[in-house]
């Protein structure tokens, strides 16, 4: 009797992720590594980049010099998962990650324009995996902020976790707390 396997995907490790990096592999492209698949990035357009930049000057106000805002920069999720958020406010200063990707975050932010479908459904849960207790979504298409809260155990969910608390904010309301911080930010602020 003849014994048949069916193929498997082979899942990357961050390990053999960075062995392929240091052999140029991902040369001139921008690639993240989600649940050991390799995932290639759209390019960024104007917009994406300014809206990052205001993120980013909004954000200092609030967090200070306690917190370090990281901008498309490797965020560790499991050995077999490292995102690169576009804004990741992590605690702590710049030399802190010398050694290391910082594995938690006050909160993450994405700017999505041709990536909201999968910012919303896999990078969500991803982070909700992680644990990180407020997500962000500056979503430039239709103009909003959308905030999402509380992650819990969701068996339906890409990767086991959602987020259980959702709002939207549009272009001319304000958010009056980011990371159980209060504050006043206005959502105009950030879109380009």
């Amino acid at each position: 009797m003849v014994s048949t396997t069916e193929p498997q995907v082979h899942v990357w490790t961050r390990d053999e992720y960075y062995r392929l990096a240091d052999l140029n592999f991902f040369q001139g492209r921008r690639v993240e590594l989600v649940e050991g698949q390799v995932i290639d990035m759209a390019a960024m357009k104007s917009p994406h980049a300014i809206a990052i930049d205001l993120i980013d000057a909004a954000l200092r106000n609030v967090f200070g010099s306690n917190y370090y805002i990281r901008q498309q920069k490797p965020f560790v999720v499991s050995d077999i998962s490292e995102p690169e958020p576009d804004i990741a406010v992590v605690p702590g200063s710049i030399r802190d990650y010398a050694d290391a990707h910082p594995t938690t975050a006050a909160l993450i932010i994405e700017v999505a324009d041709t990536s909201l479908r999968y910012d919303r459904k896999v990078k969500g849960s991803l982070y909700a995996k992680a644990r990180i207790a407020e997500y962000w979504i500056l979503n430039l298409g239709d103009r909003l902020l959308e905030v999402y809260r509380n992650p819990e155990v969701d068996n339906a969910a890409d990767y086991g976790f959602s987020y259980d608390t959702k709002h939207e904010y549009s272009s001319e309301q304000v958010v009056s707390s980011v990371a159980g911080i209060e504050t006043a930010i206005a959502i105009v602020d950030l879109l380009p």
